[in-house]
């Protein structure tokens, strides 16, 4: 029997969603709400596989204002007579502690332990929650389902999870590192698979390279590293992030210019990363404008950019004793050839080469005919991952 599941991805100021009926995983309607809390705030949807967008643009005062606007879209339609046939809606949940490794249906309890762990990840839960709090006022029949980019990384081995603090921290509050953007690896291990079977995805390298990052090593479907932390702050240079730094820095720096703790997190959140080291913006297709018009602070943070994505790779290969295939993903691994070529270009000696016009033309395969590992564009669907894991605890 088809179901209709809702899948949803909240930001602080946006709403990301896509009306599946499942199990046959068609996507009956997809949209955005942008700019949430603004008066131009601007709500694009489509029907189906057609191309036309409808779009508008009108004040939406906040997340439940633009949920209402969602679930009148989707009346409006026609593809729903009532709201009451949405079943289940699935939300995108950063941060799942120590508490879930797998998806679960929301409860007050569930609710509460997504709020404690905002601390965690100050960018995404309290939105997440935002969303879920949302659609329980006008979905109130539909079941809530938490689909947490932490779980696929829980099958992680504690040499790579665990950090050198002392081991209390680990056993009383949970200090490890738990990975994010599951979503999106998981559903890369499982279309690389599909594309090219189990034995050529053995040991495969997920690189979801967006204005946030993370790499993961995946070995026969399971996460065994990831670059990302005990938050999403750790690994990689992120449009923003700054990703590892000596920690022995932020005294340092709270110190010498009198800040405090809340000033640190904004400064390694919002101030750091490719915007931090270039001072020209976040957004690597400005990084690489600037650079081409010879500014050298671009360079140098792409230089950096590159560098640390390349020592990830590397690292990564021992972790799977090997390397069967690569994966670009998200905004710039699936958009920016240039930033695959940089990064492909120093790989040689794990058997990485690829053909700069299958890279050029973002093609699905991008390797060179002599390459020893598959090297792959794979646009990413965390929603699709986000339904199916709702279809199966609706039931």
């Amino acid at each position: 029997m088809s179901q209709k599941i809702l899948a949803i991805n909240a930001g602080s100021s946006s709403l990301k969603f896509k009306l599946y009926d499942m199990p046959e995983e068609v996507v009956l309607v997809s949209g955005l709400v942008d700019r949430i809390s603004h008066e131009d705030a601007i709500f694009t949807y489509k029907i189906g596989g057609h191309d036309d967008k409808h779009e508008t643009v009108q004040p939406v005062k906040d997340h439940t204002a633009a949920v209402q606007l969602v679930i009148d879209a989707l009346l409006g339609s026609g593809l729903i007579q009532d709201k009451s046939e949405i079943v289940g809606v699935g939300h995108r949940v950063s941060h799942g502690g120590r508490y879930y490794t797998q998806s679960v249906e929301i409860d007050d309890d569930v609710a509460e332990k997504i709020d404690e762990l905002s601390v965690l990840s100050p960018l995404h839960n309290p939105v997440n929650l935002l969303g879920i709090q949302a659609f329980e006022k006008l979905l109130p029949d539909a079941k809530e389902v938490a689909v947490f980019d932490t779980s696929f990384h829980s099958t992680m081995p504690p040499k790579a999870f665990m950090y050198a603090l002392p081991y209390k921290y680990y056993t009383e509050d949970g200090v490890r590192r738990y990975g994010f953007h599951g979503q999106s690896h998981q559903y890369i291990y499982s279309e690389a698979t599909r594309l090219l079977g189990e034995q050529t995805t053995s040991k495969l390298i997920s690189c979801h390279l967006g204005n946030g990052a993370s790499i993961c090593a995946i070995k026969d479907g399971k996460s065994v590293n990831t670059s990302m932390g005990f938050t999403p702050l750790a690994g990689l240079v992120m449009g923003t992030r700054s990703g590892d730094v000596d920690p022995e820095i932020l005294p340092f720096l709270e110190e010498k210019h009198h800040l405090n703790s809340e000033d640190i997190r904004s400064m390694l959140n919002h101030d750091s990363g490719l915007k931090g080291i270039s001072d020209v913006s976040n957004d690597v297709r400005d990084v690489l404008d600037a650079e081409s018009q010879g500014n050298e602070r671009a360079k140098l943070a792409l230089e950096i950019y590159v560098h640390q994505i390349q020592e990830y790779i590397g690292s990564y290969t021992t972790d799977l004793e090997g390397l069967t295939t690569l994966v670009f993903t998200a905004g710039v691994g699936e958009h920016s050839a240039p930033i695959r070529q940089r990064v492909c270009e120093r790989l040689g000696y794990l058997g990485v080469k690829i053909d700069d016009a299958k890279n050029q033309a973002n093609e699905i395969e991008i390797q060179a005919d002599d390459s020893r590992v598959k090297v792959m564009v794979i646009p990413t669907d965390e929603e699709l991952i986000i339904a199916r894991d709702t279809q199966k605890i609706v039931g």
